[in-house]
């Protein structure tokens, strides 16, 4: 287990690498640079002032050596200098982390709870109008594009029954104790979650239904039934637990879409969020906060992973006698 440990850190720094050689590489062909919008935006307009800029900022060295430079930081734990907010990019970027770390796994915890149950109550109502019910949902909900039932969502909910706000995090002027604040924030989150949410349970439905009935014709449940063990403690203690190692494979996988998913979300509810920064920082071309964006996701998605085969080993005594 140590050695697996060992080897996915190894793995880890690797795939960090090289996703900061292929991002720079592809932030270097885009058009556009910082001083070109600021150009534009007549904030700067002396040619010496953006020679200064440029020198500064590095922007002057050759593609490879500001590429070696970044690296270096990088794995020195600097992400570099945002010229936008005259602020380190690692501060910037956990300012705005912990209301899309709220996003995500509130959106992941719908997802994973609704899919559960559904796909266990479509695999044990097999053929029947609950399973046909539930796999005509699941399919409209994985068709649907998130932005588009977002949108749906605060047509419904926030316009035409006025039960939630339509977006936002919290209510601006408002003065709510610590329960109140709590409160707020919820009524602010489910919208969103639900929207980002609903997408990834339609996914997990349709897993855990074909691993449960696929566990479902394997030797070892026949025995169990053959013992007398009831139909709940069948399901629950011995076809539950085996069905679940996809969906765990799948939830360490989604963490990095979910990440993208939450950009666009971000944007139709107004959540200060990463994804809002990344938007902001792409449109007025702060790449170091891009790039930052993207080594954190990177190292969020491998880290994930090496939880997901931590719980394998936990889930699975096949992996542990190896």
């Amino acid at each position: 287990m140590k050695r697996a440990i060992v080897r996915r850190l190894f793995q880890i720094v690797s795939l960090i690498l090289g996703v900061i050689v292929m991002n720079f590489t592809l932030i270097q062909m885009a058009p556009g640079s910082l001083l070109d919008i600021m150009t534009s935006e007549q904030q700067v307009t002396d040619p010496a002032t953006l020679q200064h800029l440029r020198q500064l900022y590095g922007l002057d060295q050759p593609a490879i050596v500001q590429l070696l430079r970044y690296t270096w930081s990088v794995f020195s734990f600097d992400l570099g200098y945002s010229y936008r907010q005259n602020a380190p990019v690692f501060d910037i970027i956990m300012a705005q982390l912990p209301s899309t770390l709220l996003l995500m796994l509130t959106s992941l915890g719908v997802a994973v709870t609704l899919g559960m149950i559904a796909g266990v109550v479509a695999s044990v109502k097999v053929n029947t109008v609950w399973d046909v019910v539930i796999s005509l949902a699941a399919v409209f909900f994985f068709a649907a594009p998130t932005f588009w039932l977002g949108i749906m969502l605060i047509i419904f909910f926030a316009v035409h029954l006025d039960w939630l706000p339509v977006g936002g995090m919290t209510t601006i002027g408002e003065q709510f104790g610590a329960v109140g604040q709590v409160v707020d924030v919820i009524r602010h989150l489910i919208l969103p979650a639900l929207s980002l949410g609903l997408f990834y349970a339609a996914i997990y439905t349709r897993v855990m239904r074909a691993s449960m009935l696929e566990v479902f014709s394997l030797d070892f449940v026949r025995t169990a039934r053959a013992k007398g063990l009831s139909k709940t403690r069948v399901i629950l203690a011995h076809v539950f637990r085996n069905a679940l190692l996809p969906v765990v494979t799948l939830l360490g996988l989604q963490l990095g879409t979910v990440l993208g998913g939450s950009v666009v979300i971000e944007a139709v509810f107004s959540w200060p969020g990463i994804g809002s920064l990344m938007l902001d920082s792409v449109m007025s071309r702060n790449y170091p906060v891009v790039l930052g964006v993207f080594v954190l996701s990177a190292v969020v998605v491998a880290v994930a992973n090496l939880l997901v085969d931590l719980a394998y080993y936990r889930l699975d005594p096949r992996i542990r006698s190896r």
